[in-house]
């Protein structure tokens, strides 16, 4: 079935123009009545949010919804994608929101939506969802005295700094660590900066003063430039970049050289490994994660299961098989002895312990492998379906023909905005290069 409001990540679009007031108030009211199905108790829902000016709209649209049809509302205020699926399970809620659109920039903003134990959501609970929406929902509402309550909860930032630190053995400090924190003027600008320090790190901080309009800009693991430049002139042994809710996270080292997501998920399970700490011989990664890190875990005797891109998928494969370390390239690490989403916090925690261990500089510890040339290009459309002409059929058949078995092809369209990404590797960059040129062009031709 195709969906009309969720995409990969909850429903995320142009605040005010998609993200409406109306369109909060009945997600509210439909994610409401699905989630009283399970028991005749005062139902209840954590509402978390990012530091868009919009979050405040937003939130008390939502609060309406799920008001009015006699869910009680805890409002967490500006907090990390993570920590409100922690606190969806700590607190016992029925569901949890988060309002955030990521990594985008500050007109865009999103819904995202946790179940009780603090996962997102399956597609067919958000079918139910997306068919309330469109319904008449008046006769579902409740009656004066059943409707909700709503209040604040004021120690949540304390839970969270808590739980990330739980996650390390309790012997563990950073100090000694000079670091330097990049929270993209999101969600983390109190927690991640708190918790680094409460275990030891000498903490400089970046992006820690939202305004409602800075969200990602020129800062995060979006915008990693000034994270690499802070830490060359502080002599810094590691960069941490967290986006705008918390969930993603990419390092640099002390030269000031950028660590992806695929290195990051390399070092924690050659570590994990050697610890016995691996559930299964192997990691789950995407399609977009490069054949180097396919081939060093190889090397390693571990196995790299790849599902489609978005970090549900992952967490759905990991689930299902037993996986208990996966990721994205982008910097989504799901650790899931700890966590039920990516949290960005407590994957750079991870690396730290690692770099700690080991005695190394992040350098050495964090480039596990050389990754094989890999170019990704987006090309932008207003509509259609250019990917089933066939003109570009020819073209990307020509093109996987071209890389092999040494090589990868992947063309997909974005679940968040409207692009097609290209994405060729291999070992001959000038080939990956036109490559991707060509089957590029044919797209932008066709669309």
């Amino acid at each position: 079935m195709s969906r009309k409001f969720f995409g990969t990540d909850g429903i995320r679009g142009l605040a005010n123009k998609v993200i409406t007031p109306e369109l909060a108030l009945k997600v509210g009211q439909a994610a409401g009545i699905v989630f009283q199905n399970n028991g005749d108790y005062r139902h209840r829902v954590v509402i978390g949010k990012d530091t868009r000016l919009s979050g405040y709209m937003i939130e008390y649209a939502l609060v309406a919804g799920f008001t009015s049809v006699g869910m009680d509302v805890l409002l967490l205020g500006p907090m990390p994608t993570p920590a409100v699926a922690m606190l969806t399970r700590s607190m016992r809620a029925d569901l949890g929101v988060m309002i955030s659109a990521s990594h985008n920039p500050y007109e865009d903003n999103g819904i995202k939506l946790f179940g009780p134990q603090g996962f997102k959501l399956s597609d067919e609970v958000e079918h139910q969802i997306e068919a309330l929406i469109e319904s008449d929902l008046g006769a579902r509402l409740s009656g004066p005295a059943a409707l909700g309550r709503a209040r604040r909860v004021d120690d949540v930032r304390a839970r969270y700094v808590e739980f990330a630190k739980h996650t390390l053995p309790r012997n563990m400090s950073f100090e000694g660590m000079r670091v330097v924190i990049d929270c993209a003027n999101g969600a983390s600008y109190k927690v991640a900066p708190e918790a680094l320090w409460e275990l030891g790190a000498e903490v400089f901080s970046l992006g820690v003063e939202p305004d409602g309009f800075n969200i990602n800009r020129n800062v995060g693991s979006t915008a990693p430039q000034a994270l690499a430049q802070r830490v060359r002139e502080l002599r810094a042994d590691i960069g941490i970049a967290l986006d705008g809710d918390a969930d993603r996270v990419l390092i640099v080292d002390e030269h000031g050289r950028l660590v992806d997501g695929d290195q990051l998920m390399a070092v924690v399970a050659q570590d994990w490994r050697a610890d016995g700490k691996l559930s299964r011989p192997g990691i789950v990664a995407t399609v977009m994660s490069n054949l180097g890190l396919e081939r060093y875990l190889s090397s390693l005797g571990l196995s790299l299961a790849r599902t489609p891109v978005g970090d549900r998928y992952v967490l759905e494969h990991m689930r299902e098989h037993g996986y208990n370390v996966g990721g994205e390239q982008s910097g989504h690490m799901i650790l899931s002895d700890y966590c039920t989403t990516g949290d960005g916090l407590v994957a750079a925690m991870q690396v730290m312990a690692v770099v700690k261990r080991r005695g190394k500089p992040v350098s050495e510890v964090c480039h596990a492998f050389d990754p094989l040339p890999q170019i990704l290009k987006n090309v932008r459309f207003k509509g259609g379906k250019p990917l089933e002409t066939e003109a570009v059929s020819k073209v990307i058949q020509a093109a996987k023909q071209k890389l092999g078995d040494e090589g990868r092809l992947v063309i997909r369209p974005s679940g968040t905005e409207p692009v097609i990404r290209v994405m060729a590797e291999g070992d001959d960059r000038a080939i990956v290069e036109s490559i991707v040129d060509e089957v590029c062009e044919a797209v932008a031709a066709a669309a």
